[in-house]
């Protein structure tokens, strides 16, 4: 068994997590993944209002009893939703872990703390990852540049980020971006990680509540089938390279500003894809990781074959350069 200080921290048995992702992070997946001994995190917005939040958290109750977390996320918006009332709904279902994202944690340590929720907060730097800390998160996911959505703006990879991180933080951290099996995850812990978070290889499971073709595409695609996004606005995003996102692509090179390309990256187009399996009905975010899943299983032989193979790779590893230490 793989225990480590996350593990211990959030209560967990595997250190493997399925990140909150909008339209994805539902009761079904995240059930099956904390039913398997992981962390499964269901997306708070995906739901339409606060009272649906509480009956999706009940709903994953029903599946499993082990922890669930649930994901907020703060974003820039026109029109934003009631924030305080989702963290009341999270509050009043009892939830004990919570996945921040977006902005600055601190008013969600605060509203969560007095009630025994940890928080772990995503974190595209050192320097945020450091701030998160100061203010009393429980926990951060280092996202590296290989991420699907928002990866920041310096553009720092997994295999610097993560001992970068190490160096820096006395809290534990998991890692997140370009992590899909037990190779990543013996990776990450020997880069000082404490455990990884996963999101485009859950989307690709059977419990995964998107189109059947969504997935397949996953399967078939490359790690060279994504977009980078929003680069001049200084907002980047890494979604799906198809037909909208090139043109998007395309319209901000050519010097063209959000409002030229809004009507194109609204998030009901993107939802449509993984509703009607409608691969160029919008843009839909995936990671550079997609290279590596090869198939369609459930969420929790993720986590079990995800844990299992990491073991073996770091007892092979292990094996393969002790004998050259002792001759040393």
């Amino acid at each position: 068994m793989l225990s480590t200080r996350f593990t211990e921290a959030v209560g967990i048995e595997h250190p493997v997590v399925q990140g909150g992702m909008m339209w994805v992070g539902r009761a079904e997946l995240a059930a099956a993944v904390s039913e398997a001994g992981g962390l499964g995190i269901i997306t708070a917005l995906t739901q339409p209002t606060p009272a649906d939040l509480v009956k999706e958290i009940e709903r994953a109750r029903t599946l499993t009893d082990k922890p669930v977390g649930v994901n907020l996320t703060i974003l820039p918006s026109i029109n934003p939703p009631p924030y305080d009332e989702y963290r009341r709904a999270i509050i009043d279902s009892g939830v004990t872990i919570v996945e921040t994202a977006g902005s600055n944690p601190e008013p969600h340590v605060e509203a969560f703390a007095p009630h025994g929720i940890k928080v772990i907060h995503k974190c595209t730097s050192v320097r945020h990852a450091l701030k998160a800390e100061r203010i009393g998160v429980t926990a951060v996911s280092i996202d590296g540049f290989e991420c699907a959505g928002h990866p920041g703006e310096d553009d720092v990879p997994g295999l610097v980020l993560i001992p970068a991180a190490a160096d820096a933080l006395t809290i534990p951290f998991i890692a997140s971006g370009g992590i899909a099996d037990g190779r990543g995850l013996a990776a990450a812990l020997m880069l000082g990680a404490d455990g990884v978070n996963m999101g485009s290889r859950f989307m690709c499971t059977v419990e995964s509540p998107i189109s059947q073709v969504v997935k397949e595409r996953i399967v078939e695609a490359t790690e060279l089938d994504t977009n980078l996004i929003f680069r001049s606005l200084r907002n980047t995003a890494r979604v799906a390279k198809n037909a909208v996102s090139d043109e998007v692509v395309e319209i901000l090179a050519n010097g063209g500003e959000f409002p030229d390309v809004q009507p194109l990256v609204a998030g009901a187009r993107g939802r449509k894809v993984f509703e009607d399996g409608d691969l160029d009905a919008g843009i839909w975010t995936v990671g550079l990781v997609q290279g590596l899943i090869r198939d369609i299983p459930t969420a929790g032989d993720v986590v079990r074959r995800t844990v299992a193979d990491a073991e073996e790779v770091l007892r092979s590893r292990m094996a393969l350069f002790a004998p050259q230490a002792v001759g040393a």
